[in-house]
């Protein structure tokens, strides 16, 4: 087998994306550009990756630092695709085999299709081998321009083209499989004489059609897979595409999406069988869903681990959290970074948690605010309660023992600990240890004025209408 290097070409800036980010850090489905290119190239174990770079190619560098098999090389300026693939002859030069190359901004691209190509360019022992598709628009391609025996004799851009190939339906996508033999030698030779003053890799085609060298092509019958992503409306239209397929094969794994239409999994979640997913949800980055799971209406999960049987209701926001087996959510709950809410443990409509681990059984059913907090097991936290976790300069820590119960509408002022099977009694402000088993009471003495009401009202004139 010959070896296989993969050059991606990222040194493009977002002109028409009217953005200061790079066009291939804009985000698909909770991955970037660049990160659905790399991972359809990823199962083809490339002896090494080349990214071609240019604008803000700190930025892109730096967005792929977890890559941390790539190399890259730096385009500037930036004068064509044939001048791009030329930057990488100080890392390619007198390496053997095949050169894939590839585009950061075609992001729908599968590893099949790739395979396909690599394996028809070995097959027919090519020199180069193009991806092409027949599109019913061509506008915006350029167009493969055949020999009357039916080879590849050059390919031609939208902007360079005549009318008679401006007609022509079988379009080029830019990817090629590229044998590394006499490569740089023959990119060294490209001209710029064209509308944009730049150097065309298409023209590698011309040249090898002149010196006789075989110019292959493999036909895809997925257009969509060639797609290039030029503007936000592209980036709109694309998300579509990717969102449909997502759920589609979410749906086939055997989960239930009520509708599709207003559902957002990203790439990178798992979902268990038997889970219902409601409208309007958005399941982002790594996040995992068990089985038999109910997510209702309009929550948003990021990066959160959610365990078997776990229902959240409606409207539910949980970010960087953990969620254990059966445990019920909502609606309207906020779960923040570094929470875990235990197995079997409830958490309410407008209940907070902000660092905080919830134990196994426990319950905050109500309007509650627990933050930087140890809750232990079968705990019941009451409606109203706080944990006054932060003095105007640092975080200081609750902690409540297993089997306490915390009356409603207390404050618990950190730090402080609430010992096993201790009871707060409600409307206290807990400033000391509660110990074990203890009743901890902390509230103003109630005084009652009898007949108060009626002697304020003799006292008070009557409101003038």
């Amino acid at each position: 087998m010959q070896p296989l290097h993969v050059v991606i070409l990222a040194a493009g800036k977002s002109t028409r994306m009217k953005s200061a980010r790079p066009k291939v850090l804009h985000d698909l489905a909770g991955r970037t550009l660049i990160e659905h290119v790399l991972h359809a190239a990823r199962p083809l174990a490339a002896a090494s990756t080349t990214l071609v770079v240019g604008h803000a190619a700190t930025d892109v560098k730096a967005a792929l630092a977890r890559w941390t098999d790539l190399q890259f090389v730096e385009q500037s300026p930036q004068l064509g695709t044939g001048h791009a693939l030329l930057q990488t002859e100080t890392v390619l030069s007198g390496k053997k085999g095949t050169l894939l190359l590839l585009y950061g901004d075609v992001p729908l691209l599968s590893t099949g299709t790739l395979q396909r190509l690599l394996e028809s360019h070995h097959a027919r022992h090519a020199a180069a081998t193009v991806l092409t598709a027949e599109l019913p628009d061509p506008y915006g391609y350029g167009r493969i321009v055949r020999d009357p025996k039916g080879q590849i004799a050059r390919i031609v851009e939208e902007r360079d083209a005549s009318a008679e190939q401006r007609a022509i339906y079988e379009v080029n996508s830019g990817i090629y499989a590229l044998s590394l033999s006499k490569l740089f030698e023959t990119l060294h030779r490209l001209a710029s004489d064209n509308a944009q003053g730049e150097y065309y890799l298409t023209d590698l085609v011309a040249l090898y059609h002149q010196e006789k060298r075989k110019v292959d092509a493999l036909c895809v019958d997925t257009p969509d897979e060639l797609r290039g992503i030029n503007s936000r409306i592209e980036l709109a239209e694309m998300a579509r595409v990717v969102r449909d397929r997502r759920n589609r094969a979410v749906m086939l794994s055997g989960v239930t999406l009520e509708d599709p239409a207003t559902t957002y999994i990203d790439e990178d979640v798992t979902i268990g069988a038997d889970t219902t997913i409601g409208p309007g949800v958005r399941l982002q980055g790594r996040t995992s869903v068990g089985a038999r799971c109910t997510i209702q209406a309009g929550c948003r999960l990021t990066n959160v681990a959610v365990g078997d049987e776990v229902i959240i209701l409606d409207y539910c926001v949980l970010t960087d959290a953990t969620v254990g087996d059966q445990a019920k959510l909502g609606p309207f709950a906020h779960i923040r970074p570094e929470s875990v809410v235990g197995p079997s443990a409830h958490v309410g409509n407008f209940v907070e948690l902000k660092k905080t681990v919830l134990g196994r059984g426990s319950k905050a059913n109500h309007l509650s605010y627990l933050g930087d907090s140890m809750i232990g097991d079968g705990v019941n936290v009451g409606a109203g309660t706080i944990t006054c976790n932060y003095d105007g300069v640092k975080k200081h820590r609750t902690v409540i023992d297993d089997g306490a119960f915390i009356g409603s509408n207390s404050a618990l002022v950190a730090p402080v600990t609430i010992g096993a099977g201790a009871y707060v009694g409600a409307g206290s402000t807990i400033t000391q240890d509660v110990p074990p088993g203890a009743l901890g009471l902390a509230r103003g003495h109630q005084h009652n004025k009898e007949d108060w009401a009626a002697r304020r009202k003799a006292r008070t004139p009557e409101a003038k209408e």
